[in-house]
Order: structure tokens, then C-alpha cells, then sequence
């Protein structure tokens, strides 16, 4: 008999593998099609639609996608993986806030492929224009970049520090640490490009349509040579990473009443 621990768990693997799909096509789409990569994220949607069983793999994305989203969204609520309550914890467990409606929103998006075989496209600048017509509309705009020059330099020091390790199986494959370092690295610098492109819409007056999403960031270093090149390899091998999670990531049970879980490091 399958508790609801382990149907948590089954999820959340889910959501890593549509992870995994995810940052794989957008890095492979960016280095073999630039049409599909100027479209950004709704590109990455196109091209895997293309593919063979592409509407069962958006499916499959919408499900795991959505689920990642909730795990992400339990740590601020119930500290599921016990990063605590002091500056530090609070920092981690908000950053995995951002996470988890960063998910809900590619989740909408392959559910619009999956169902019309098309997505609204605009919605993050849409968004940036409804927060910047109101009063102090562009400090938030301008502080949620900020946010993301500080979600950067963590994704950057993870993949330098190996930390992520401390929370993968034993029987994880020995190149795992490699594939984490190039992989957070390579979020790292998109990460970057999305703060910058906030700072401009809510500090220097840039307008919403200065906003980018991850594709959006992705496609915008195109001219970029060597650093394009290897942001999109960096995010290929981010995707093998969420594969390797998907199997051996440490998940946390979730107790009897489904609050304040109890980590697992086996």
C-alpha cells in the first residue's frame, strides 16, 4: 500500500524529471535553433510539442512541473527541508518561494501548449506593466531584481561549494558534482540577466518590456559568443543534474498530520 509519503515523493521525482526536460530543451533549442530561441520560453514549448509523443511529454511537464511548484512552495509554509527560521533560513526558504511560482508559471505555459498548441505570449512583461502603473510599482519591480542578483550568486556558490551534494543518495553516478557545478553556474548567469532586466524596468525607467523570462534571458545572449555557448551547454547538463535528482535526490517525509516534515537523507 502506496502512504502519502511516498506519493509526495513519487511527485516530486515527477517534477524533477519535468525539470529536467525543461532546462535540456531550452539549452539544446538555444544552441540549434535561433528562431525557436528568440520566441524564449514559449520556443522551448514549440519545439518539444515537435516532438515525437510531444503533447503526452507537455503533459507529462504540466503534471511534474506543477508538483515541483508545491514542493518548492512547502518550504516557506512548513520548512520542509529544514533550512530553519534565523536571516539565512528565512533567505533560502523565500528563495524557494520564488521557485515555486517560477514553476507554477512554466507549468500554466505547457499546459496552454498542451491543450491549444499555443501560449499567450507577453504575460511576464503583462505582469511587470500591471505592478509598474501603481505607486512605488517600480521599486518592487526593482527590488525583485535585486532578489535575483542575490537568487544568482547563491546559485553560483552552490554549484562551486558542491553543497547540493549534502542532499543526494551514496549511489548518485560520480560525475553528479561536475554536473551540478556547470549546471547551477549556467542558472547562475541567467539569473543575472533577468535581475538586470528588472533593475532597468523598476529603477532606471526601462519600461516593462525590458523584463525577461529564462528563455527570454537565454536568447538575449546570443551575440554573446563564448559565454551564449556555455550558458546553453551549462543548461543542457543542469538538465542531466535534474535527471540524476529525479532518481536520487534525498526527498523529505512528510509526517502523519503533513506538516513540519522530517528530513530523509537516505
Amino acid at each position: 500500500m502506496v502512504d502519502k509519503s511516498e506519493k509526495f515523493t513519487q511527485l516530486v521525482r515527477l517534477g524533477y524529471f519535468a525539470r529536467a526536460i525543461f532546462y535540456a530543451v531550452l539549452g539544446l533549442v538555444a544552441l540549434t535553433s535561433a528562431g525557436r530561441i528568440a520566441e524564449g520560453t514559449n520556443g522551448v514549448f514549440a519545439a518539444i510539442e515537435d516532438y515525437p509523443a510531444g503533447t503526452l511529454i507537455l503533459w507529462l511537464m504540466v503534471i511534474g512541473l506543477f508538483a515541483y511548484a508545491l514542493f518548492r512552495a512547502c518550504s516557506p509554509l512548513f520548512d520542509i527541508e529544514n533550512e530553519g527560521s534565523d536571516g539565512k533560513g528565512w533567505a533560502k526558504r523565500l528563495g524557494h518561494a520564488g521557485s515555486a511560482i517560477g514553476h507554477l508559471v512554466l507549468a500554466w505555459s505547457a499546459y496552454q501548449f498542451a491543450t491549444s498548441g499555443s501560449a499567450s505570449s507577453g504575460g511576464a512583461q503583462e505582469a511587470a506593466s500591471g505592478v509598474l502603473s501603481v505607486t512605488l510599482g517600480g521599486v518592487v519591480i526593482g527590488l525583485l531584481g535585486l532578489a535575483f542578483f542575490a537568487t544568482a550568486f547563491f546559485q553560483f556558490r552552490k554549484g562551486i561549494t558542491g553543497e547540493f551534494m549534502h542532499r543526494i543518495n551514496a549511489g548518485a553516478p560520480s560525475a553528479t558534482r561536475w554536473l551540478g557545478l556547470a549546471g547551477y553556474c549556467a542558472r547562475g548567469v541567467v539569473y543575472l540577466v533577468i535581475g538586470w532586466s528588472l533593475v532597468k524596468a523598476g529603477f532606471m525607467s526601462g519600461g516593462a518590456q525590458q523584463v525577461k523570462t529564462l528563455g527570454d534571458a537565454l536568447a538575449s545572449l546570443a551575440g554573446e559568443g563564448a559565454v551564449f555557448t556555455l550558458t546553453a551547454l551549462g543548461l543542457i547538463l543542469f538538465g542531466l543534474f535534474s535527471l540524476v535528482l529525479a532518481r536520487y535526490r534525498c526527498i523529505p517525509d512528510l509526517d502523519p498530520g503533513g506538516k513540519m516534515p522530517k528530513f530523509r537523507m537516505g
